[in-house]
């Protein structure tokens, strides 16, 4: 499995209402995207820098939604460009679904 996290500083600060309303009308974009787990929005305390972490099947899946594309529509979005860092995740502690997950 593979972890990105996407992450833009915004022109201005924006609260976590604001920042709800906004992830609202955008999640369902990611919604059946292929290879895609998970999606959590986030947004820093004091609301100048937005983004979002992503749990992946696979590094080729993240690639993917990364396109010039996706690019230009966070720019469009939020005002800026975003930047995507990749982990690997080997193991996920999931407290939700009561189990945890190796990647094999």
């Amino acid at each position: 499995m593979i972890i990105s996290v996407t992450t833009f500083t915004l022109p201005k600060a924006i609260t976590l209402d604001e920042a709800k309303a906004i992830f609202k009308t955008t999640a369902p974009k990611y919604r059946d995207v292929p290879g895609l787990a998970k999606k959590h929005y986030v947004l820093s305390e004091d609301g100048r820098t937005a983004g979002g972490i992503y749990l992946w099947n696979s590094r080729k899946d993240a690639e993917a939604l990364y396109t010039p594309a996706w690019r230009d529509f966070v720019k469009q979005k939020y005002g800026t460009e975003p930047s995507i860092t990749y982990f690997d995740s080997p193991l996920v502690v999931d407290n939700i679904a009561g189990k945890i997950v190796i990647d094999e």
